[in-house]
């Protein structure tokens, strides 16, 4: 086959939906440049899953991209190669990283959570009944960011403040339009934070997973168990992806609910439950566009007669595949919260299947239940197509996401 030119993706994802049209259209599986960086970009969901289960497709950069050390001091996007975690990890560290984490996002864990969830809602939503009646307000802001802190604040053991100040960094994590030197500038401060964070913990412990982990790591003499470097990375990983990702899933669920009322109307009625409409909402806006990144560690061979070649640099490109006309019909596009088969790939697939799933549908249920039945004529204050995206190819949601909740 002629090899085509690598696919720029936009750095501010100012159009995502075309951009992920012209990958489908491009083939299964087609080469882009995410910013500057070579890669293969999947958004077919058979072949995805397929490379998402491989043993020959690795996390570990270090160990299986030949370009990681030219790299990784000049891409901005750095901190997603390098960081020591199980999101990085391949085969063994794998899978003694993610035992460690389990415990914390088991099912009897996450019920637990209900009752906290449940209360955090009620004092969000208390905030906003006092609100003036007419006040335009930002749910984003108001809503969609206060929980999912708050959850990750009360297992992790972090006070509003240590939250909050959290926020700045971690955000810019997912921004895709800093130069590398304000992106390395932003991992200083983002693992300053952690070290104090965990230098506090060493001092006075709480009954929290932090404190958990780093009495693991403090009890291990020779680092078989959590190394230092592992410690933060694991601590950057449960509360960034704890944080960002369930942020846009209720912004994202909030919007198409109120972009489209007869969805709204439906869960009403029950023809459909809060449930469906978070699985709808992860496979119509997932909150992940492209994750980087992963690795071939050997030569593997794609429909059409390309190759992945070993030490290619693989994307996953969850939000191209969860809308694949293949797999959903010539309605993917389309919002249904009645859908029979809402399959996706938002939560990743193989044994890097998020953790975090059953907490963020946990979150995402719970906020859209409890805002509806107090808020029953809540508006966009804008038309739907002048929502703002989040200018970032990576966190799928809006810069704003402003309502009237009650009638003027």
């Amino acid at each position: 086959m002629p090899e085509q030119q690598p696919f720029v993706l936009d750095p501010a994802g100012a159009d995502h939906h075309a951009e992920h049209h012209a990958l489908r259209a491009r083939g299964a599986a087609t080469l882009v440049d995410i910013l500057g960086v070579t890669a293969w970009s999947v958004s077919d969901p058979v072949l995805l899953k397929q490379l998402l289960m491989r043993a020959d497709v690795s996390k570990d950069a270090r160990a299986h991209w030949p370009a990681f050390a030219d790299t990784v001091t000049t891409w901005p996007l750095a901190l997603w190669v390098a960081v020591d975690n199980m999101f990085t990890a391949y085969g063994s560290d794998h899978r003694r990283l993610r035992r460690l984490v389990a415990p914390a996002l088991s099912a009897r864990r996450i019920a637990a959570l209900a009752p906290v969830v449940e209360n955090l809602v009620t004092g969000i939503l208390d905030g906003l009944d006092a609100l003036p009646a007419d006040e335009v307000v930002d749910l984003r802001e108001h809503v969609a960011h206060p929980l999912p802190i708050a959850v990750i604040g009360h297992m992790m053991g972090l006070d509003a403040v240590e939250a909050n100040g959290l926020r700045t960094v971690v955000d810019r994590v997912f921004a895709t339009t800093l130069s590398a030197e304000e992106a390395a500038a932003n991992t200083a401060d983002l693992y300053r934070l952690f070290d104090e964070l965990i230098a506090a913990k060493r001092s006075s412990p709480g009954d929290d997973m932090t404190s958990l982990l780093i009495a693991t790591r403090d009890e291990d003499g020779d680092g078989s168990l959590l190394t230092e470097a592992e410690l933060r990375g694991t601590l950057v990983l449960m509360i960034s992806a704890g944080y960002e990702t369930t942020v846009n899933v209720i912004d994202q669920a909030i919007t198409s609910l109120l972009a489209d009322p007869v969805q709204l109307a439906h869960v009403r009625a029950r023809r459909c439950g809060w449930n469906d409409v978070v699985e709808e909402t992860l496979r119509h806006e997932p909150p992940i566009k492209h994750l980087p990144l992963r690795f071939a560690r050997t030569d593997i061979p794609l429909p059409g007669g390309q190759t992945i070649r070993a030490g290619d640099a693989i994307l996953a490109s969850y939000a191209a595949a969860n809308r694949h006309p293949d797999r959903h019909g010539g309605n993917a596009d389309l919002f249904d919260a009645t859908r029979t088969d809402k399959d996706h790939l938002a939560f990743g697939h193989g044994v890097h299947f998020c953790l975090g799933a059953p907490l963020a549908r946990l979150e995402v249920a719970t906020v859209l239940r409890r805002l509806f039945a107090r808020f029953p004529d809540v508006r966009l204050a804008v038309p739907a197509d002048e929502l703002r995206p989040l200018p970032t190819l990576i966190s799928n949601g809006h810069a704003e996401l402003p309502v009237r909740l009650r009638p003027s």
